[in-house]
């Protein structure tokens, strides 16, 4: 298992962005898997972080259980299960620096994208975009979940037009993302990434996990999270440019 103190810091501060997305500072996490790939090869990132996220969604679904939106969940939930499978079979050709370019590409786009929409640039997608079109967001949400757990751009892209009441968007972030995150289990472990190395990594992080989710449901009804989301955004853009420059010119 990798020692440096690298990795360590990467792996916590990845987490605690994990945790205060799952707690409900929803689009925070997407930074997640960007940060861990600073420091250990992103399939290996991924594997870790898979079932921490798990952890994690427990605590979030529960948080906000009362809270969701059903029809949102009908249409995404089918498209996310074809997503995810579709990220299983690219996953097992990809080479690293696939992977690497992908999550990077990803951060990227995403951090560019609400950068410019918290500058008043307008959502494209209307909120009276049929069900079919959020069943197409929710397999590219499952796809990009499975290869570099980044599926809540294209979730939060056909989602935020809605305008749902703050609590039930979290909710329902909540559940998809349990629900999806359990989906992606069979193909991880398919794909051989559930060693004893990565699960030990795993189980060192559970408590940072727990508390940094729980911190997230009780700040996300006490703080205004604007300059927060500006400066995660600038993160993204920032190690987004960083990773898919190491992927193509290394």
């Amino acid at each position: 298992m990798d020692q440096s103190p690298a990795y360590y810091l990467c792996a916590i501060f990845a987490v605690v962005l994990s945790g205060l997305a799952k707690g409900g500072f929803s689009g925070v996490g997407a930074l997640a898997m960007p940060v861990m790939a600073l420091a250990i090869d992103p399939v290996r990132g991924a594997a870790i972080l898979l079932p921490i996220l798990i952890v994690q969604d427990a605590v979030g679904v529960w948080a906000f259980r009362r809270s969701w939106d059903g029809p949102v969940l009908k249409v995404m939930l089918p498209g996310m299960a074809v997503g995810v499978a579709l990220g299983y079979l690219f996953a097992a050709q990809v080479s690293e620096r696939g992977v690497l370019g992908a999550v990077g590409g990803i951060s990227l786009l995403f951090g560019l994208h609400r950068l410019w929409t918290e500058r008043g640039g307008a959502i494209v997608l209307p909120s009276s975009a049929p069900g079919w079109t959020g069943t197409l967001f929710g397999v590219i949400s499952g796809f990009t979940s499975q290869i570099a757990h980044a599926g809540a751009p294209p979730f939060q892209m056909w989602v935020l037009p809605r305008r749902l009441p703050r609590d039930i968007f979290v909710g329902t972030s909540a559940i998809a993302f349990a629900v999806m995150n359990w989906m992606k289990l069979p193909a991880y472990a398919a794909l051989g990434q559930f060693t004893r190395a990565n699960m030990l990594a795993t189980a060192m992080l559970v408590p940072v996990a727990l508390a940094s989710t729980i911190a997230g449901v009780m700040l996300v009804r006490k703080v205004d999270p604007a300059r927060f989301y500006t400066l995660i955004y600038l993160l993204m853009v920032v190690l987004g440019f960083k990773l898919l420059a190491d992927a193509l010119l290394f």
